[in-house]
């Protein structure tokens, strides 16, 4: 049943989504450092996830659609909000590196701010992990656990990859005020398009 699990699993990780765009566009814009700490920013968003499901939270965002709605909105606009300050962010080299020294810590929060306050994967997860639990197996709440926490580390290896591909693929970009410029105003976009997508989606 694992072995099982973890092949589907890995089918769902390798689907681009959400998270995985973030991550790139995070390396793209940021590098390699900022790419892999958005991976396990995401990482420790899931696993807020996990432990929503085996405390039936994510049941009640099921249950409660104003709930969900709440969430999602929120997503959605803290998603917009962080695309326009990187539209409008400084752009020459001395305000770049006038930057805080806390800027990565800052890119892992909002990793994991964004992927908490998406409803869809608290939903993903009360859909997908209990079809592989066995309940002639013992209690499910820790076979919950154990899954999700599988298919976290899965996903992060996957995110980690994506980082470093994104990163080196795009290295020459950051080469010239004019591309870091460039590389910014589209990563805003990309995540004022996620908050917008956020914000229509439905279940």
């Amino acid at each position: 049943m694992v072995l099982v699990f973890m092949a589907a699993a890995l089918a769902l990780n390798l689907t681009p989504g959400p998270d995985m765009l973030y991550v790139t566009a995070r390396s793209v814009s940021d590098g390699r450092a900022a790419g892999v700490l958005s991976a396990f920013g995401i990482a420790a968003g899931t696993l807020v996830h996990i432990a929503a499901l085996a405390l039936g939270l994510a049941a009640l965002l099921t249950a409660v659609p104003l709930a969900y709605d709440a969430v999602r909105i929120a997503g959605a606009i803290y998603l917009v909000v962080i695309g326009i300050q990187l539209i409008l962010r400084p752009r020459t080299a001395a305000a770049v590196a006038a930057l805080p020294r806390s800027r990565l810590r800052v890119i892992f929060v909002q990793a994991v701010i964004t992927n908490v306050l998406n409803p869809k994967v608290a939903l993903f997860f009360l859909a997908f992990l209990p079809q592989f639990v066995d309940r002639s197996a013992g209690p499910p709440v820790p076979q919950v656990l154990l899954l999700g926490l599988l298919f976290n580390i899965q996903g992060t290896l996957v995110n980690v990859a994506v980082a470093l591909l994104a990163s080196r693929g795009s290295s020459w970009l950051r080469t010239s005020e004019r591309r870091v410029a460039m590389l910014r105003r589209m990563t805003g976009a990309l995540f004022v398009a996620l908050g917008a997508r956020l914000a229509v989606s439905t279940r």
